[in-house]
């Protein structure tokens, strides 16, 4: 079956059968870094070891996404996207099967250091929606498809938890590795073919990531804010599981239930990608920025409710952060992604290089301070870092600027 890739006319639109295809397609390649988190209680319990131990697990899987991303996502300018998925999404799925066979912790990480490389498939689906997308509604059909890879982000953590709790942790791992499968096989049918628009060697498209740097501010602009929102995002959610176990004795499938609640929030995708392309990005995220701060600025208050309201106003919170957070990240890809359409994958590289550097800031200071200091050092860390995106996104984007 041979199917070819055209950029889409001006007052053409993708099919949403083919949207929803690449939306399930980011969404179950993300959710694989994200398994690990509901079951640190678990990872602890059968390898023997602190939570700030095993708190090393998640943390290298998003060390793993980062290091994908900058070296493996550019080779998307340079070979033909499809087969970079379909390669990437094979290994991924040996690798998720491997894991469910870890016996010792040091095999576990590094395994998990794998997970993270290969799971970036994700964010090459994410760029083929971007590359076949007519320009006036790029913002929109990336914004559906990031709504799919943020279900998978949350809604992973359902899954694990409840599998987790029911089944045990290796069984999660060993049903990740069939659905890649099952993607696998969908992507080789229907994704059409989308070979490269540059003659680039590997070595120059990795020496251009520097010079795209300084050339846009509005790059470095976007990519310190989103990766400092990424601290407070993977703080939180790297601590949720233990925290409620603590405070209200639950248990994994419950911590992983939370992911419901963010999934409510990554209905904002398709209505920032759509008021980006109208309004403006910079608009959307201030105001964006400003619900992660007044949330978990919220959650600081709640040890002062009745216990019975307590886990249906962190229920509230939780919707209303990933809300800001999700349009947050839509509306930087916007920006990015119109300022080099040919270097589409190095600037996605840099952006999301930045965020899951920031995701892995967080799982290690989050778990340091949980146990050191508290929940409540975990939303101050969850405060201050979106709040100092907030600052920068509020001064221009002139070359002088985050240098």
């Amino acid at each position: 079956m041979t199917l070819k890739a055209h950029t889409l006319t001006h007052n053409e639109t993708l099919p949403l059968k083919q949207l929803f295809g690449l939306s399930a397609g980011a969404g179950f390649s993300v959710a694989s870094i994200y398994y690990n988190q509901p079951i640190i209680g678990l990872l602890s319990h059968a390898f023997h070891l602190k939570v700030s131990e095993v708190g090393l697990v998640p943390m290298l899987t998003q060390i793993g996404y980062a290091l994908g991303i900058l070296f493996l996502v550019p080779l998307g300018d340079m070979i033909n996207r499809k087969k970079l998925i379909i390669t990437k999404l094979t290994l991924l799925c040996s690798a998720l099967w491997l894991c469910s066979f870890a016996s010792t912790f040091p095999y576990l990480l590094i395994i998990s250091l794998l997970i993270g490389i290969l799971a970036t498939a994700a964010q090459d689906i994410v760029l083929a929606s971007a590359a076949i997308a007519p320009s006036n509604q790029r913002g929109k059909s990336v914004g559906i498809v990031m709504t799919g890879l943020f279900s998978g982000i949350l809604l992973s953590r359902v899954f694990s938890g409840i599998i987790g709790q029911f089944g045990g942790w290796e069984m999660i791992f060993q049903l990740a590795a069939a659905s890649i499968l099952l993607l696998i096989i969908y992507f080789w049918f229907s994704l059409p073919s989308m070979p490269s628009q540059n003659t680039l060697t590997y070595k120059q498209i990795m020496g251009s990531l520097k010079p795209l740097w300084q050339q846009y501010p509005q790059l470095r602009q976007s990519v310190i804010a989103q990766g400092l929102l990424s601290i407070a995002f993977s703080a939180f959610w790297t601590t949720l599981a233990v925290f409620l176990a603590h405070n209200y004795g639950l248990g994994s499938a419950t911590a992983g239930a939370f992911g419901l609640a963010g999934a409510a929030g990554a209905i904002s995708a398709p209505l920032a990608g759509g008021l980006s392309d109208r309004i403006g990005a910079n608009k959307i995220l201030l105001v964006s920025i400003s619900v992660v701060i007044l949330s978990f600025i919220a959650m600081l208050f709640i040890p002062l409710l009745a216990i019975h309201f307590q886990i249906a106003f962190l229920v509230l919170c939780v919707i209303c952060f990933d809300f800001g957070i999700n349009s947050s990240l839509v509306s930087h890809q916007t920006i990015v992604y119109s300022l080099k359409p040919e270097a589409r994958g190095r600037l996605n590289s840099i952006l999301f290089t930045f965020v899951f550097i920031g995701m892995a800031i967080g799982s290690a200071a989050g778990g340091y301070l949980y146990q050191h200091v508290g929940w409540n050092g975990v939303l101050v860390l969850a405060i201050v870092s979106p709040l100092i995106a907030l600052i920068i996104r509020m001064k221009p984007a002139t070359p002088t600027n985050l240098m």
